[in-house]
């Protein structure tokens, strides 16, 4: 995919020319390779990442390429896609003499997540020389030493692999002893020392020799050794090991003092110079800190801690030499046994702790690097979570899990989960390792408001301060933050006509209701209107809920008094005969109440009277009657005062004064009028309503005539015939006294007819039903006179009745007509004495006035 060249110093141009010219690079499946030389300087390019993966620089930037794992070494410089030289590698440090050496890592990137393997191989060049472990070494032999005696010899170590590793030894002087290599299974050679002309102590008790070891690099590299050999006699056999090559088996957990195998030589000699000394030969690497050798007996102990993971096998080069230095060597093999002692390590390979709750399945919530350094079985590794979250985990490939969404989340539900991923490796026993990832879920504001109820009603007082507290809606979002944070308003909408702010407002906030006038009962008893709860998401959600409000009445009006009216132009006056009898119904205080409920209940109270022991008011339905028999003693001219109550809290009341005059006759009651009229202030001209009365009842008895007599032909046509006036007709409702409600006390209007007889001791007073059609005759000066207008067809028709008494007897005498100012207009009462003759009494002249 793409080359580069590196410069090195000077010192280093051969042996980079040797090895490499041009950087490697290989691409295939996701892996990416690279070949550099070792001890390369910091910064130095090791190849164009971006390139080779065939990603453009931003787009890396953009997906926040990073090295995961083994980034020691190497480093990604992001802005220009390539990967540098981190620290300064030493091949024979990070490798030993492990061939090929090379670094691996992935390169992670993220939205998506992918990553690829990068592997970066680190070729060998020469900067070391071959060493020995010793500078000097002795030997002492037998001038009897046969010609092709084998002196074993130190190696020589070379840290360099390859060409650059040990090539060749020279041995100098070579007169008595030249050098033969003898290589090895595992590519090392042996050295010896080859005696090939007998010593002679007497020319040289001691030979000095160099050996000098040189490795095959450019420029070639070199290390000496002295060996000084002290000439001694007869010593005629070297130690002989009873094979070459030794194995052993030990398991990785195995204790300290632990018998790996035992090496055994033998020498033909005899005496001190048969005796057998074993020592352990191996130099740089670490035998000799795990292993040691008995030098008496040949034992190999476990000295150290054993680490499969580290390395699988040693190799333990044993010499077995007698006192003459005659030595033998061997080779001891030894293989660790793994055993199941590394838990699997969890990595995970992205930070990410929030996911919205939109998100939709199989989104890659973050990926999990698995690594357990056991072999077989014990390697194997299986990783689950816990259950009962809506994630799953999916291996990707070998040692790499993804964590992605398996169904949809909701954050109202659970707006964190903690997931535990559980590893476990397949060794006897298994070993487990587990790891908690913190997962929260972002909010999306996808639930609206809800009311606590579905309905609400409130009350409240009439004559309520403006601006009142009346009530508090309350609604509930379930989504988180701005999108919880609940706004109320109220919709618009009318009542009466009118818009339904003016009744009424909302906090925005805290959904309190407050009143925006003062209400009243009498005008609006209730009304609904919509308050709408939405949320601060975007878009915002909404919901509506009705409230109702009840309007609860309060005792602001006090009784008022329908009849008797109080006027000061004229006078109401009952008529109660002194043959009255006890229960003598006087008259009835007619009161209403526009309120409502017990605040219209209204209750009456005789609170003065002229004689208190003659009258008595009814408590629930205001009759006046006589407690009594009525007597000559008693005074014509009663005056009475009537409390009226209502049930409120506090009460309310109202006073109305009724006028009875006690008499059998009307001008008993003219004698008493003056002083009537004094009493009450009245300025009216009282010969001015004689005569007009006069003139009225005169008027009235013809026109009874007329009718009586009209009425009795269409009786006989079997026909109704509605009586019509000649003088002008005013339909008459009472303003403002009907109760919209049905609960007060006067429900419909009312004509109150009277009819007395002046000869009986019993009178009557009939009180005509709730008329659909009151007719109110009046003239001009307002002094006219009130006619009860009923279906005259059904008056006629009932028995008994003492109006028709009256029409039929023809005796019926208007006594006074009384005006009464109410509600703006001139109300008549009549009040008229009707005689009937008896069988038992005289007959008395009829009097008209």
């Amino acid at each position: 995919g793409g080359s580069g060249c590196r410069f090195l110093p000077l010192h280093h141009i051969r042996q980079v020319l040797l090895f490499f010219s041009v950087l490697c690079l290989r691409s295939v499946l996701g892996q990416v390779s690279y070949s550099i030389p070792e001890e390369m300087a910091k910064g130095s390019l090791v190849g164009n990442i971006a390139q080779d993966l065939g990603l453009d620089i931003k787009r890396l930037q953009a997906r926040r390429a990073r090295i995961h794992t083994g980034d020691k070494y190497i480093e990604l410089n992001s802005e220009k896609g390539v990967l540098l030289i981190k620290e300064r590698i030493d091949r024979e440090a990070l490798c030993g003499d492990t061939t090929p050496c090379a670094v691996h890592f992935q390169i992670v990137l993220e939205n998506p997540m992918e990553f690829y393997s990068v592997t970066v191989e680190i070729i060998d060049i020469n900067d070391n020389a071959p060493t020995f472990e010793k500078n000097e070494i002795k030997f002492i032999i037998s001038e009897s030493a046969v010609v092709g005696a084998k002196f074993d010899l130190e190696r020589a170590v070379d840290l360099d692999v390859g060409s650059n590793g040990l090539q060749s030894y020279i041995l100098k002087p070579s007169d008595n002893f030249v050098l033969k290599l003898h290589s090895q299974a595992d590519g090392t050679k042996n050295v010896e020392m080859v005696l090939q002309k007998p010593l002679d102590k007497e020319k040289n008790e001691f030979i000095y020799l160099v050996l000098t070891a040189a490795d095959g690099g450019e420029p070639q590299m070199s290390g000496t050794m002295q060996i000084l050999i002290t000439v001694l006699d007869v010593n005629d056999n070297a130690p002989v090991f009873s094979q070459p090559i030794y194995k052993g088996t030990v398991a990785e957990n195995a204790a300290k003092g632990t018998i790996v195998t035992t090496v055994s030589a033998s020498d033909a000699d005899h005496g001190l110079n048969g005796k057998i000394m074993y020592l352990i030969t191996n130099t740089l690497d670490d035998v000799r800190h795990m292993f040691k050798v008995n030098e008496d007996n040949g034992e190999v102990r476990l000295i150290g801690r054993l680490d499969y993971e580290k390395k699988r096998n040693y190799q333990i080069n044993v010499r077995a030499r007698d006192n003459g230095g005659l030595t033998d060597s061997c080779k001891v093999i030894v293989d660790l046994v793994d055993i199941n002692d590394n838990e699997p390590t969890i990595k995970i390979m992205s930070k990410t702790t929030t996911i919205s709750e939109s998100a939709d399945s199989n989104t890659v919530v973050t990926m999990i690097n698995i690594q357990d350094p056991d072999s077989g079985e014990n390697g194997k590794v299986q990783c689950y979570i816990n259950d009962n979250i809506p994630f799953i985990l999916k291996s990707t490939s070998s040692h790499f899990y993804s964590l992605v969404t398996d169904s949809d989340l909701d954050r109202e539900t659970a707006s964190e989960y903690n997931i535990t991923v559980t590893c476990s490796d397949e060794g006897v026993p298994s070993l487990s390792s587990s790891v908690t990832l913190t997962l929260q879920i972002s909010d999306v504001n996808d639930n609206a408001p809800v009311f606590e109820r579905s309905s609400y009603e409130a009350y409240i007082v009439e004559n309520n301060t403006p601006g009142l507290s009346i009530f508090t809606v309350r609604a509930r979002d379930t989504d988180w933050n701005q999108n919880a944070r609940v706004s109320y308003i109220l919709e618009d909408s009318s009542v009466n006509g009118v818009p339904v702010s003016s009744y009424v407002s909302v906090s925005a906030d805290s959904g309190v209701i407050h009143a925006v006038r003062s209400f009243d009962y009498e005008q609006i008893k209730d009304f609904q209107f919509r308050v709408k709860a939405q949320d601060g998401g975007s878009p915002p959600l909404s919901s509506n809920v009705t409230v109702k409000m009840i309007i609860q009445d309060q005792n602001d009006n006090p009784p008022q008094v329908l009849y008797p009216v109080q006027t000061g132009g004229s006078l109401v006056a009952e008529m109660v005969p002194r043959s009255a009898d006890v229960g003598y119904l006087v008259t009835k205080v007619v009161a209403v109440d526009v309120d409502s409920g017990q605040n219209a209940w209204l209750s009456y109270k005789l609170q003065k009277a002229t004689d208190r022991a003659l009258f008595e008011v009814g408590l629930q339905n205001g009759e006046i009657r006589t407690i009594r028999q009525v007597t000559d003693k008693d005074a014509v001219k009663q005056r009475l005062t009537v409390i009226v109550e209502d049930n409120g809290q506090p009460s309310r009341s109202a006073t109305v004064i009724v006028n009875v005059a006690v008499a059998d006759s009307f001008p008993e009651v003219l004698s008493e009028f003056t002083d009537f009229t004094q009493d009450k202030e009245y300025n009216d001209n009282l010969t001015f309503y004689l005569v007009l009365a006069l003139a009225v009842v005169s008027f009235l008895f013809i026109t009874c005539l007329v009718v009586i007599i009209s009425v009795k032909i269409y009786r006989w046509r079997q026909s109704r015939i509605l009586y019509h006036s000649n003088l002008p007709v005013i339909p008459y409702y009472p303003p403002r006294y009907s109760d919209t409600l049905g609960t007060g006390t006067l429900q419909h209007v009312y004509n109150y007819e009277v009819c007395r007889t002046t000869d009986s001791r019993k009178s009557d007073c009939k009180f005509g039903r709730a008329g659909s059609q009151n007719v109110l005759i009046m003239d001009p000066s307002s002094t006219g006179t009130m006619q009860r207008i009923q279906n005259e067809k059904s008056i006629l028709d009932e028995p008994d009745s003492p109006l028709e008494v009256s029409y039929l007897s023809f005796s019926c005498r208007m006594l006074t007509y009384v005006c009464i100012p109410f509600c703006n207009q001139n109300v008549f009462i009549s009040l008229s004495f009707c005689p009937v003759s008896k069988k038992k009494k005289k007959k008395k002249k009829k009097k008209t006035v």
